[in-house]
Formats: structure tokens, sequence, C-alpha cells
């Protein structure tokens, strides 16, 4: 039975730029895994089906009630952990009524769900979170607390259509197992926007937003990547096949030009030299100009037609352009000291141009130890473990990507929060190598997906003056596409300066020829010793 169907949905921005196209689809019970590259348009569509955004043209019908999980869930600092739950009311109801307050309302919001601080604590043991976290706030969680909680409460809700927008975002490798169990014993109809590609694999089909339009193909990603690498590969020998066609049509054109240029000099040359009668003369120059007409208009045909064909081929081939990150060599000597982390017993210096990764489970207290080396921890968090910096010249990337303006222009961020230095159109022209293009510059940060929103944090970040010889990195492949991960790792293995990671994408890890790894854990630091 179809639950969520759009119907020629159609959907463009403020400013005339369109996000979706003529968007028809049938989800039905099940999991669906949506992909596409960053700013394809995903999170936008379920946006749309969420209710979030207005349709403007088309319809979107459900057959049911919709739950949805946005990406930038960890951007809401101070809404409170039982919001996530869907228990905030009766919780407070529940809480007035044990204070002795015996208004009826606070009974008509309990509902005799006498119980619901008990089903909320289970709900956060089930995904593994402490019990203590249901008082606190989202901005006293880790990024892989928030969304876990906030899976939790859809679970609660037990909504028939629920739409997530990349889950697996800030979560480590048992928080990531405890989700894909939960993901496979889903009751009802499930979309997951993600590029977390172990995820996609235990969806029942997949929907590919590409060029403002939308396919399903009835299969996991593995399944569609073999299918869409096929279709490519007929695509590219379609087009050179096409291309030959092309060629051989106006090779035959040129030739069938030069035979009748060459028939005309000869008949120019017996008209001037008499050599036959006149009138027969003008009879056959009559008859070449219509076989002369026809042949023409025969092979300009073809070749017109060999150019169709051309044209047709040519949309079949993707042009899937990666960005291109070019990180500017800082000038930091070998033997300079960067940075120190201690847990009070053990230290780690970074020296030169050392690249270092610093792990551990959700709620491990990684960001806060970022925060603290940077001097600005927003709480009051006690721990043995500390890092100082040795250097000035140091770019941050955080986790929640919450440092720009959301009502401000990308050009507008770049322009107040960092300092390039660089002219206007000197930003667009940087800021088009990580696909970010035209009018897009004057889009309000607001309307980004993550994925666009990190390549802008990025490009502040390495466009900055003077270059950073430490870039703190916070979960940065987060809301990623594929191209750009792989972006992302040729650009960092190419930096000249020191690095410090904060990851859970043991890929990500394994690439970045790193000099040694840091595991934070129960308040204490312990160097790994062997690699990903």
């Amino acid at each position: 039975m179809s639950v969520l169907i759009f119907d020629h949905v159609d959907f463009s921005w403020d400013d005339g730029t369109q996000a979706l196209h003529d968007i028809c689809a049938v989800f039905s019970h099940g999991r669906t895994g949506l992909i596409g590259r960053n700013g394809s348009g995903k999170s936008t569509l379920l946006r749309l089906a969420a209710g979030e955004l207005p349709v403007q043209s088309g319809t979107i019908t459900a057959g049911g009630d919709i739950a949805y999980l946005p990406q930038n869930l960890t951007l809401e600092a101070a809404r409170p952990v039982t919001d996530l739950l869907g228990v905030s009311r009766p919780m407070a109801a529940l809480r007035s009524i044990e204070a002795g307050d015996a208004d009826p309302k606070h009974f008509e919001i309990l509902n005799d769900d006498w119980d619901v601080e008990a089903r909320a604590l289970a709900a956060l043991e089930e995904i593994g979170i402490d019990g203590g976290c249901l008082m606190r706030t989202v901005g006293q969680l880790s990024g892989g607390e928030t969304m876990l909680a906030a899976l939790a409460g859809i679970r609660m809700q037990r909504p028939r259509i629920t739409l997530l927008d990349e889950p697996t975002n800030n979560l480590d490798r048992d928080a990531r197992v405890r989700l894909y169990a939960m993901i496979e014993s889903w009751p009802d109809s499930l979309i997951i926007a993600s590029h977390d590609t172990q995820l996609l694999e235990l969806m029942d089909q997949t929907a590919e937003l590409y060029e403002h339009r939308l396919t399903v193909f009835g299969g996991p990603y593995s399944q569609w990547r073999e299918w869409i690498d096929a279709e490519q590969s007929a695509a590219v020998q379609a087009e050179r096949d096409a291309q030959k066609a092309v060629k051989k049509e106006q090779r035959q054109r040129i030739e069938a030009e030069t035979k009748l240029a060459r028939r005309q000099r000869y008949a120019r040359s017996d008209y001037q030299n008499l050599r036959r009668p006149r009138m027969v003369m003008k009879l056959r120059a009559r008859e070449a100009q219509v076989s002369a007409g026809k042949l023409r208009g025969q092979t300009r045909q073809s070749e017109s037609a060999a150019r169709s064909v051309l044209a047709a081929a040519e949309k079949r081939v993707r042009d899937d352009d990666s960005i291109r990150i070019d990180v500017p060599d800082p000038g930091l000597a070998a033997s300079r000291r960067v940075a120190r982390l201690s847990d009070g017993s053990r230290s780690w210096i970074i020296q030169g141009p050392e690249r270092v990764a610093l792990t551990g489970p959700n709620g491990s207290g990684k960001t806060m130890l970022l925060q603290r080396m940077l001097g600005d921890d927003p709480t009051a968090y006690s721990s043995n473990v500390a890092g100082q910096l040795h250097v000035d010249q140091v770019g941050y990337l955080p986790q929640r990507i919450d440092g720009l303006a959301e009502h401000r222009s990308v050009l507008d961020n770049l322009r107040h929060n960092f300092k390039t230095g660089l002219t206007d159109d000197q930003l667009r022209h940087a800021l088009a190598r990580f696909h970010i293009r035209g009018t897009s510059v004057t889009h309000a940060v607001r309307s980004l997906s993550g994925g666009e929103r990190f390549r802008v944090a990025l490009a502040g970040l390495l466009l900055a003056e003077p270059t950073p010889q430490l870039l703190i990195m916070d979960e940065p492949a987060n809301n990623l596409d594929i191209d750009t991960t792989e972006q992302l790792i040729a650009a960092l293995r190419a930096y000249r300066g020191a690095l410090l990671l904060v990851s859970h994408d043991e890929d990500l890890l394994a690439r970045l020829d790193l000099d040694f790894v840091l595991e934070l854990r129960d308040d204490q630091l312990s160097e790994r010793t062997g690699m990903f």
C-alpha cells in the first residue's frame, strides 16, 4: 500500500533557483535510501514531505502521520532532550501534579500516561544513552547523543512515515551498530537521506536526485551503483558511436559538396568553350541544380539526424565534476611545537606538520576538549583532560557548523566571519571551486544543505589570511557526499600544516597517513597502537 506519493512536484527558491522539477514517485511500506550529491535537493524533498516547506506545484499525499529528523538538529542547542523524545508536555504536567498542582489541564495533558518518565528513560537506555541526559539540552549532548535521542523519540511516537536526514552523522561505531539494528527492524515506511553506504545497504530501494529530478531503483545502494555504472558505460559508448556517425556524415557531406563544385567548374568551362549546344547545356545545368539541391538536402538531413542522436547520447552521460580544495602552504617548520594534549598523567605533543586523530565514544568529551583548547568551552565541565595551543594561526571547523549567520548570504558570511582579504569577485571565483556558483553565493545560509554549509565554512577556513598553521576539525565528513569526501581527503593529505581531527569515520582516518591516534575514554587519553 502506498503511504507517500509525489505527483509532479516542483520547487524553486525565492530567487528563482530551481531545486526540484516534476518529482513523481511512490513510496510504499519499507525502507528507501535517498541519495544524491550535496545540494541536489534531498533535504528540500524531505522538508516538503514533512510540511516544513510549501508545495509550489503538484501534490504530496501522505497515508499517515509523518515524523521528521532534520540534519541540522544539533544546531538547536537550547532544545531540551524531553522535546526530542516528544515527552516535554506530559513530563511537565507530571512534575506539576507531583508538586501538588491539581489543575485539571495537567491531568488532561498527561492523559493517564503515568509511566511517561519510565518509558523515556527506557528508550534512552535502549540506544545506549545514560538516563541522566533526560533533563539536559541538545547543547549539553554530543552530536551523536542528540541524533540517537531524537531517533528514540521517533520510535516512541510510532509514526506511519519516518523521514531521516543523515542520521548517522556524529555516531561512533557502537552507536551506528545500534542504529543499523533499529533500522532493520523498523516497522513502517522509512525514507533516509544519507551518504553512509553501509546504512544504504539496508534499504529495500534507492531513490536518487540528479539534476532536480528523482528516479527510483528497486534495490540497495550496491545494486544501484552496479546499474548506474553499467548504464553510464553504455552511455559513454553510445556517445562515442554518435560522434563517429556525425564525423562520417560530415565527411560524406564535404565529399558530396566537392563533387558538386567540380561538376559546376566543368559545366562552366563547357559553356564558355561552346563544346555543346547552349540549349543542351542549359537543360543539363537545370537538371544538375535540381540534383545538387536534392543531394545537399539529403546530406544535411543525415548530418542533422546524426547530431540529434549525439545530443541525446550526450545527455545520458553525467558531468559529475568534483570540487577542488586547494590548501595553501602555512610555512610551518618541522621543529615548531603546535599543541599539547594531556590527561594529568601523560602528555602528547603535536609538532610541525603532524596529523593526529582524536577518537572515542559519543559523549566522551572530544568536542569539549577542543573547545577548551580554543578557550571556548560553554560549560563548567570538569576534566583532567586538557589541551594547550602553541601557535596563534589556528583554523577551527566545529561539528555543528554553528558559526555561520543563518540570515546572511554566503558572501556576507565570508566577509564578516572570516578574514579573507579578498574582493567579492575573488571570493566568487574561489567559491566556484567548492561548487558554490552563480546566485548560490547570495542565498541565505539557512537555505543550504548540510554539505553546502560545510563547504562554505571550509572555504572560509582555507581562504583566511594568514593561512592556519593548525587545522582543528570536528567530524568534517558529516553530510558530505562520497565525491566531496574524496576531495577532502586529498586536500588534507596535501596540507603542510598540523592537523587535529575528531572523527568516527574510520575509512577517512585510515587514508590520512596519521602520525598517531589518541582515544578519549572515561576522562583518560591513551594512544592507539593499531591504525585503522
